[in-house]
């Protein structure tokens, strides 16, 4: 007979294992575990005594055998699950005693219980503790699998595999190769642990590849783990890392996107620590870097279709294939707008041509360019739009010092709040346009290289002061006008159509004036004396105390 065995070290203590193991003896014992076979002989006839007998005959449900007792025993059919070949009169079976005259009077016997009490005996006289044995998982129980070695036997949960095993259901029906780590003889049970014998295998085949690997070569795993970072990858006996960035030569977002876990790749040996048992793997490795082939494929001033790929506040990476990408900054991606962030121009996914502007091999950066790839509409705007050239267009914006006029499509000109009146002091062009007029003017002057054009309003029309103001007001002439508006220094007044002159507060009275506002009023009518008509700066001063008498109403 086979003695008792203790547990082998399997990943989990003994105290741990047996605890999981009685947890099921409950359950092993009310379906599997028969009662311990008595000694005995033929003539002793006691329930529980292997005995051998002949069938008789068939008697409905039953199979009458002889076991040389005063009466004969019945063996029901179902035993044999329905499946009676070679089970005629005069064959030889070794029965169990079950029961002697049980409730219906008659010597009870089991095929089944003979077989399993003989099958336990052959099991333990063939195996010890530590033997492989291969078997099918036949039943979900309690704690672990039931698995059929010739007997069911015990697989705890915990042994199955090396990683946990989520519901070990799944297992029923597969073959598998176990270790036996305990055999309690006299309970006859037997738990098995594939997880011993696969952290064995393991073991031998991580020594000999961490005697074997070398940097540079190329090595078939699986995937076993897929993490943020990157994955982690069988190479039979030991898990390398495959950092996500080296999956790909191209732009990946999660390492889900390349790989899948079970999944069988080829990667390159990185590096290696054998102390510290840690590999790093490249895949993208396996392939040409397709930098290599960039000036070359890509030489400076060629034009290529690329799709956007990452948008920043400074510009958009474009992808012109995987592994190379250029960045178009903001200040490419046009000739006459002002862009403020890349998204007002391109979107995510966007097919656009571009220009290759530069490339820096050792970085691996592409500038690119999309303006390039238009035609630059200012190129020739000196020849469409030379100065005194008239034009019309629509006022597009307005700032405090001026109004944008629309020349083309791309092309603005600046109308300038001083070229807007020859007459009168404008200190907003709202004084005198609004969004959206369309309005003509004429071209003063033409920068290309700091793309402005000069335009001018007031230059439609002859400059009166080259001959009509000069001769028709003089100092020490007598004028009437209108208070138009008031400053800290004085007031203006309209003397004629569209022409101001200045009324200083010191010539407002002879005595102190601490504020204009104090004399005058916006709208209010005086009649003034001109100081002065100065043709080069423009101005005309005006004086209401050296005129007799007080302003009128």
């Amino acid at each position: 007979m086979i003695k008792r065995f203790s547990t082998l070290d399997c990943g989990i203590g003994a105290a741990e294992l047996d605890a999981e193991v009685e947890a099921c003896m409950k359950d092993l014992n009310s379906t599997e575990v028969l009662e311990k076979k008595l000694d005995s002989s033929a003539a002793d006839f006691a329930p529980g005594a292997i005995l051998k007998g002949k069938v008789v005959r068939m008697a409905g449900n039953d199979i009458v055998v002889d076991i040389g007792y005063k009466s004969e025993g019945f063996i029901d059919k179902a035993e044999f699950d329905n499946n009676l070949d070679g089970i005629e009169p005069g064959v030889e079976l070794e029965v169990y005693l079950d029961q002697i005259e049980g409730e219906s009077g008659m010597v009870v016997l089991s095929k089944k219980k003979a077989d399993r009490i003989r099958g336990w005996e052959r099991v333990m006289q063939m195996y010890k503790v530590g033997d492989v044995v291969k078997g099918k998982a036949v039943r979900k129980i309690k704690g672990g699998l039931l698995v059929d070695i010739g007997v069911h036997v015990f697989l705890p949960a915990s042994q199955i595999d090396i990683r946990r095993v989520g519901d070990p259901g799944e297992w029923v029906g597969r073959e598998m190769e176990c270790k036996i780590i305990k055999i309690d003889e006299d309970r006859r049970n037997i738990v098995l642990s594939r997880r011993k014998m696969l952290e064995e295998d393991r073991d031998r085949m991580k020594k000999t590849l961490l005697g074997s690997i070398q940097r540079g070569e190329v090595r078939r795993g699986i995937v076993k783990n897929i993490t943020d970072f990157g994955a982690f990858i069988d190479l039979g006996g030991i898990d390398g890392l495959l950092h996500i960035t080296d999956m790909s030569w191209g732009r990946i977002q999660h390492p889900s996107e390349v790989l899948k876990v079970d999944q069988t790749v080829e990667v390159k040996v990185l590096d290696f620590d054998l102390q510290r048992e840690r590999i790093s793997l490249g895949l993208k490795q396996l392939s040409p870097d397709p930098w290599s082939q960039v000036p070359g494929k890509y030489p400076i001033g060629s034009r290529n279709k690329g799709t956007v790929v990452n948008i920043m506040p400074y510009g958009a990476f474009v992808k012109l294939e995987d592994g190379v990408e250029g960045l178009v900054h903001v200040s490419e991606m046009s000739w006459t707008r002002s862009i403020q962030h890349p998204s007002e121009v391109v979107a995510l996914g966007q097919q656009v041509e571009v220009v290759v502007l530069d490339i820096n091999g050792e970085k691996q950066e592409i500038s690119l360019g999309m303006k390039q790839a238009e035609a630059n509409p200012w190129t020739n705007v000196e020849e469409k739009f030379p100065p005194g050239t008239k034009i019309k267009g629509k006022v597009r914006n307005m700032t405090t010092y001026g109004a944008f006029i629309e020349l083309e499509e791309g092309i603005d000109g600046l109308l300038h709040v001083s070229d807007m009146s020859w007459t009168k002091k404008i200190t907003h062009p709202s004084a005198m346009l609004k969004k959206g007029d369309e309005i003509e003017a004429v071209v003063l002057s033409v920068d290309k290289e700091r793309k402005r054009v000069a335009l001018g309003l007031k230059q439609l029309t002859q400059d009166p002061w080259e001959k009509m103001i000069i001769e028709k007001f003089k100092a020490g002439d007598s004028v009437k006008g209108t208070v138009t508006k008031l400053t800290s220094f004085g007031a203006f007044v309209e003397i004629d159509a569209d022409l101001e002159g200045l009324l200083h507060i010191s010539e407002m009275s002879d005595g102190k004036v601490e504020k204009p506002e104090e004399i005058v009023q916006p709208g209010q009518k005086l009649e003034l004396k001109i100081l002065n008509v100065d043709p080069v700066e423009r101005k005309i001063g005006l004086s209401l105390k050296a005129m007799t008498g007080e302003p009128t109403a």
